[in-house]
């Protein structure tokens, strides 16, 4: 399990040394790297994992549109400040409101211990890229 967090560590190092140009290609690499660290650490097995992967998909496509849609509405520069308050926090309702949809849904498929480790994971990951992306931190 270390030596895979090794070369996960190594794999972003690489991936950021790529030009800029590069950036659907590094997406697709990152995305690539998040799968195989969530298949090594859930332990899916071979019955689990067709029914475990369009779940997780759909979820994370929901789950990034949703983040968009929060990042642009906390944009500074607007004159309705309360409107863009009560956006804001029903924006982070759906998100709290996908996540109960997407836990049962998931509890389908998965353990309650797989589902704990799948939010960890994610958690590590996205902590993971962060440090890479901010080597200042």
């Amino acid at each position: 399990m270390k030596s895979f967090t090794r070369l996960l560590v190594l794999f972003f190092g690489l991936l950021l040394t790529l030009p800029a140009a590069a950036q659907n290609q590094d997406r697709q690499k990152i995305e690539s790297a998040k799968i195989g660290l969530i298949t090594n650490r859930l332990n899916l097995t071979t019955e689990q994992a067709p029914q475990f992967w369009p779940v997780y998909n759909e979820y994370s496509d929901r789950r990034r549109d949703i983040s968009r849609q929060l990042r642009k509405s906390s944009k500074p520069g607007g004159n309705e400040a309360i409107s863009e308050l009560n956006e804001s926090v029903e924006l982070k309702q759906k998100l709290v409101d996908l996540e109960k949809e997407y836990n049962a849904k998931f509890l389908r498929v998965i353990t309650p211990q797989q589902l704990q480790e799948l939010h960890n994971t994610e958690r590590m990951f996205n902590k993971m890229l962060i440090d890479r992306l901010n080597p200042q931190n």
